[in-house]
């Protein structure tokens, strides 16, 4: 995979790489703590290294390995697991692999090392952590008010954020306004790493846009994604789509 950044890229996270083989630790002797190494994409990083730019966008199925690439990245970051910022110490239950611990991150030299991570599924459980360490009111919102509140709080100053399938709980006004913020945040020398199901999303302007799938990852264009080609067939005739699901 070939680097945009440069050899000289002040990028927060440059290129993942597997670490140098280490002995094994009690952390990887847990039963199924390697099952990401089945997954396509993720083997294909464990052995090809995987070089990043200033956007990366990463679409495909569930279960296409997708959540756990971003994961393992913003963990070896030393973004909190459940998201948050490196400060975070929220824990609940450990859903992640190992893919984390057996990654190194090549950074910029002088980029920032600050961060956030938005991991949808778990931030019911980090607005109660921010509650407990005098920063609530998010649980008072709506499900779309409180992400885009935490992203216009927390998610300011240069450096990197992760953001895993955020449109869970966004309108497409609310995409909307999460794309534009991402996309100044860019203008201001941050890197942005994001796993979407959503084309208007995807759309983030400067992305690197990889699909993954059985075939590990490959690099697209916007309008070549299946996901694209999905959407505009089935918005251009729903009907087609809805005899084939519904047997009508």
């Amino acid at each position: 995979m070939v680097a945009r950044g440069g050899p000289w890229s002040s990028l927060p996270v440059r290129r993942v790489q597997a670490r140098e083989a280490q002995g094994s630790s009690d952390e990887d002797d847990d039963a199924g703590a390697d099952w990401h190494r089945d997954v396509p994409a993720v083997r294909q990083v464990l052995e090809q290294g995987w070089d990043l730019t200033a956007v990366t966008v990463l679409v495909g199925d569930n279960g296409a390995g997708k959540s756990t690439l971003v994961e393992g990245i913003a963990a070896a970051f030393g973004l909190g697991a459940e998201g948050g910022t490196t400060a975070s110490t929220h824990r609940t239950h450990a859903t992640e692999s190992a893919f984390a611990r057996e990654i190194s991150l090549v950074r910029g030299a002088g980029a920032p090392r600050r961060g956030f991570f938005l991991r949808a599924e778990t931030m019911h459980g980090h607005y109660t952590y921010l509650e407990g360490i005098g920063s609530g009111g998010l649980h008072a919102m709506s499900h779309g008010e409180s992400f885009l509140e935490l992203v216009g709080t927390r998610m300011l100053q240069p450096g990197l954020y992760v953001l895993d399938e955020p449109e869970s709980a966004l309108s497409f006004t609310g995409c909307l306004a999460l794309l534009e913020h991402l996309h100044g945040l860019v203008q201001q020398d941050s890197q942005v790493i994001l796993s979407t199901h959503s084309p208007l999303l995807a759309a983030l302007p400067g992305a690197t846009i990889y699909e993954v799938g059985p075939w590990g990852l490959r690099q697209s264009a916007w309008e070549d994604l299946e996901l694209v080609v999905g959407w505009r067939g089935f918005l251009d005739a729903p009907e087609r789509y809805l005899r084939h699901v519904l047997g009508a």
